[in-house]
């Protein structure tokens, strides 16, 4: 029997995350006959509906701030070949008011730290980052622009980039903007966008939006792709990585 594939997706209980256990799940019946696939998490106890949807996905509680149950994973799931790192305090806001939370959780050490401990680097990293990397001052950034970031979640993310780079021989990393689309299979606590504007507008709740902010909005479902198309190509030997990249997600209309 040919080897599974072990697949570990951090930030699992996330919009993002929550989508790539479904895709995984759907594409194979349940059953992931060509992958392994776990998940970690950080809120505890987890919401019965996610246990349920994913019953083959083993769940690891990890504290990404000091890398807390990163080596249960070593220990019971050992090796992953591939890491989905889907974690992060993303809500700008927020990340103003804590900016040592949001180094500390969106800068992954201990996640990079724990991947080098192994003998062999066979894992790749995907690591999701953001177009807030950017200053902001004109349109259609390229991967190769500047990185200015003029807010604490930018910054942490600008940190995140440059460690991986440093440290990492295998990774993707990926600059996403606004991801949209439908609910998850547990409900997420945080206010989804396109839901809020939908119910915003049968409330006929009055709204304030940015004029000047043009961003570049990703479906959930065609990131996912994405990934899958990247996982998909290291796996098969067809994707290498020795330097900096990143995948761009351009034009969303």
């Amino acid at each position: 029997m040919e080897k599974k594939t072990k697949v570990l997706i951090v930030g699992g209980t996330g919009y993002l995350g929550q989508h790539l256990l479904q895709a995984f799940a759907g594409n194979y019946g349940g059953e992931c006959e060509l992958y392994d696939v776990a998940f970690t998490h950080h809120s505890s106890p987890l919401p019965a509906r996610l246990l349920d949807a994913f019953p083959h996905s083993p769940a690891f509680p990890v504290d990404l701030k000091s890398g807390l149950g990163l080596n249960s994973i070593s220990q019971d799931f050992r090796q992953p070949d591939v890491v989905v790192n889907c974690a992060a305090l993303s809500v700008p806001r927020a990340c103003e008011q804590d900016p040592d939370s949001a180094m500390s959780i969106n800068v992954p050490t201990s996640l990079v730290n724990w991947l080098s401990s192994f003998e062999t680097n066979k894992t790749l990293l995907i690591h999701l980052s953001t177009d807030q990397v950017y200053q902001g001052v004109k349109s259609f950034y390229k991967e190769e622009d500047e990185t200015v970031a003029v807010n604490v979640y930018g910054k942490s993310k600008v940190a995140a980039e440059l460690l991986i780079k440093d440290k990492c021989q295998s990774f993707a990393i990926l600059r996403s903007s606004i991801i949209f689309g439908p609910q998850t299979v547990s409900p997420l606590p945080k206010t989804l966008p396109i839901q809020w504007i939908d119910s915003s507008l049968k409330k006929g709740d009055t709204v304030d939006f940015f004029h000047d902010e043009f961003r570049c909005p990703i479906y959930v479902k065609d990131l996912v792709n994405i990934t899958f198309k990247l996982i998909d190509r290291w796996v098969s030997g067809r994707f290498f990585f020795t330097e900096f990249h990143s995948l761009a997600l351009h034009h969303c209309t």
